[in-house]
Formats: C-alpha cells, sequence, structure tokens
C-alpha cells in the first residue's frame, strides 16, 4: 500500500474509536452487516494483518482518508449475512505493515 505512513501511524483517536473487534467472528460480520467497520486481526502468510470490514463503503472511506488509505485499494467482496444466509454488498480494506493498528 502506497500513502503517508506517517499518518497511519500517529492515526487520531477518532480513526481508531471508529471499528470494533470482536471475539466471535459472528459478532463481527453481524457488525459489518449493520454497517459498523469490524476490524478481523488475523496472520497471512506469517505477517500479522487484518481486514476492516463494512456494509457502509463511504464509512471505510472515510477511514481510510484519516489513516492515509488510498480509496483505489478498498476491495469489494459480497459477503453472506450469517443471520439470513443472503449475500451482501461489502467492502474490506487490507491493513498490515504501518496501516495495522496495535491491538487495545
Amino acid at each position: 500500500m502506497t500513502g503517508d505512513t506517517s499518518a497511519a501511524r500517529g492515526a487520531r483517536p477518532a480513526a481508531r474509536e471508529l471499528y470494533q473487534e470482536f471475539a466471535s467472528r459472528r459478532d463481527g460480520m453481524i457488525h459489518a452487516m449493520d454497517g459498523g467497520l469490524w476490524l478481523h486481526r488475523h496472520v497471512w502468510k506469517g505477517t500479522p494483518m487484518a481486514h476492516l470490514v463494512s456494509t457502509d463503503r463511504e464509512a471505510l472511506l472515510a477511514y481510510g482518508r484519516q489513516v492515509g488509505l488510498l480509496a483505489s485499494r478498498l476491495q469489494f467482496k459480497p459477503l453472506k449475512d450469517p443471520r439470513t444466509g443472503e449475500r451482501r454488498l461489502a467492502w474490506h480494506w487490507d491493513l498490515v505493515g504501518p496501516y495495522l493498528p496495535p491491538p487495545r
């Protein structure tokens, strides 16, 4: 990812408070389906990273602007709502390196 990494490292508290993490993947997915920002941490090929997921594209773009992510890096991926089984329009950021928020 390109952008001003200093913005990511010094993310304003408002940016960090926009998302929530959940112990339960299902609870996080429901939060994202309701338009919230769900931070889902995982490890990919030995590298810590996270997806920031939501059905609210504009909220994700606002987060990206606050931390210096380029809008062109936002990824579209329909997801299944665990409550209904229906596919919903959803987007996510891949957060890695300086864009990965520290654990709370």
